[in-house]
């Protein structure tokens, strides 16, 4: 049985070159995610009243970037309706292709890496980075990408893996493999190398899996590093009339600690060990 399917695998690549991938990974991607990829339409309504606790988006005119949207821009698309000049990047050619279906203008969703952004120095009020930083090349170069597109005043923000998550079935949103996150990092890389040449749907058949785990820590940190000012968890910034809190018995028990938490620093970070794969980085205003 092993012999077969080592046999199985070798023949994969009996004509082609490793460097050269699984065969046909990036459209298996597209086709797996335009059926998979959950459309939240509410995202845009329930996320804009946090950002304007932060900032006043009709004062940098608007502008919101979102990068690395998949084949299905639907955040684009609502901020779009909304009034606001959302612009998507995306660095994957089949993924840009459907997008630009769903969206109908070529211009609104752009090729691009997120090192590499296709936009002006300064020029965007909010950028967000849903289920990205883990996948792209460079976090570092990707934040400093990020910090240069902004407005100064302008706010990032970024959804990501946690590496310190638990779940009791080793649930980790990435890779079907449980408690991939828990890992230690040399068996991450030999799952992810396995992944890309051999089984993809390790990783759900995304020719660029999660290869950076973060905590909440470590993005203020690397933040810091290219330029951001301030950070910012969503905890810190829901109202406290959200009807979100009050929507269940569960949530109603647990309100008093997620709002109290911003006041207290011990039992903010017991609960960001869990929830910090969320984060708004703040540029510098200028002056």
């Amino acid at each position: 049985m092993v012999r077969s399917r080592g046999q199985a695998y070798a023949d994969l690549y009996a004509h082609r070159k490793l460097a050269d991938g699984f065969p046909d990974l990036e459209k298996q991607g597209a086709e797996f995610f335009s059926h998979s990829q959950p459309v939240v339409a509410e995202f845009v309504d329930n996320f804009l009243p946090a950002v304007n606790r932060l900032i006043d988006l009709d004062a940098f005119g608007r502008k919101v970037l979102v990068v690395g949207t998949g084949p299905k821009p639907v955040t684009v698309k609502r901020f779009r309706e909304r009034g606001y000049d959302a612009v998507a990047v995306e660095p994957i050619a089949a993924y840009v292709e459907k997008g630009r279906e769903l969206l109908g203008d070529p211009d609104a969703m752009r090729q691009g890496a997120c090192e590499s952004l296709p936009v002006p120095d300064a020029s965007q009020g909010l950028v967000l980075l849903q289920a990205v930083l883990e996948h792209v090349d460079s976090p570092n170069l990707s934040l400093r990408e990020i910090h240069r597109v902004l407005r100064p005043g302008g706010v990032a923000y970024i959804t990501t893996t946690n590496r310190w998550k638990f779940s009791p079935r080793g649930v980790n949103d990435e890779f079907t493999t449980p408690f991939f996150n828990w890992f230690p990092p040399l068996l991450r890389e030999s799952y992810v190398f396995f992944q890309l040449h051999y089984e993809p749907k390790l990783a759900n058949f995304t020719p660029r899996p999660a290869v950076h785990w973060f905590s909440y820590t470590d993005l203020c940190r690397i933040g810091r590093r290219e330029g951001f000012a301030q950070f910012y968890s969503p905890l810190d910034l829901v109202p406290d009339d959200d009807p979100r809190l009050s929507a269940t018995r569960i949530r109603r028990l647990l309100k008093p600690i997620l709002l109290g938490a911003r006041y207290r620093p011990w039992l903010r970070a017991l609960l960001l060990s869990q929830l910090g794969g969320a984060i708004f980085m703040l540029k510098r205003p200028s002056g």
